[in-house]
């Protein structure tokens, strides 16, 4: 990647996680059975990331945005849920899991990110799955 790709990259990227952390101003919430955000759009985590740390960079980030969002006062916590300071953003997680969006999913309540590489999962809180890697990583 040449440098002007690299910035021209880091100011889309830039663009797009700040877009979306002044739209959405929510922690996830469980609806039908999986997290998502207060707008129903499904949140993944990443196989091959480790507590509290994206593994998740350069193209895989233009397919699966991070879920940064400021809390929202006075709302109930869910168990599990939590956020850590990632390229100066606040990243939720889940169990340490970063959290991240599918750029495949064209609307709330889409699942097409689930399953994709392997290693990409919605999470479905209360449900007792182990993840297992076995491919690409996007």
């Amino acid at each position: 990647m040449t440098s002007v790709q690299t910035f021209c990259f880091s100011a889309i990227r830039l663009a797009f996680f700040s877009l979306i952390a002044f739209t959405v101003k929510a922690q996830p919430v469980v609806q039908g059975g999986v997290l998502t955000d207060a707008a129903g759009r499904t949140l993944y985590t990443f196989d091959k990331d480790q507590a509290n740390k994206s593994n998740c960079q350069g193209g895989c980030l233009q397919n699966w945005p991070p879920y940064v969002a400021a809390p929202t006062a006075g709302a109930k916590p869910i168990n599990g849920v939590a956020r850590f300071e990632h390229d100066d953003m606040q990243h939720w997680t889940w169990n340490g899991s970063p959290l991240y969006y599918f750029i495949g999913d064209a609307k709330p309540g889409d699942r097409n990110g689930d399953g994709k590489g392997g290693v990409w999962h919605v999470v479905k809180p209360g449900a007792s799955t182990a993840p297992v890697s076995t491919g690409s990583s996007y």
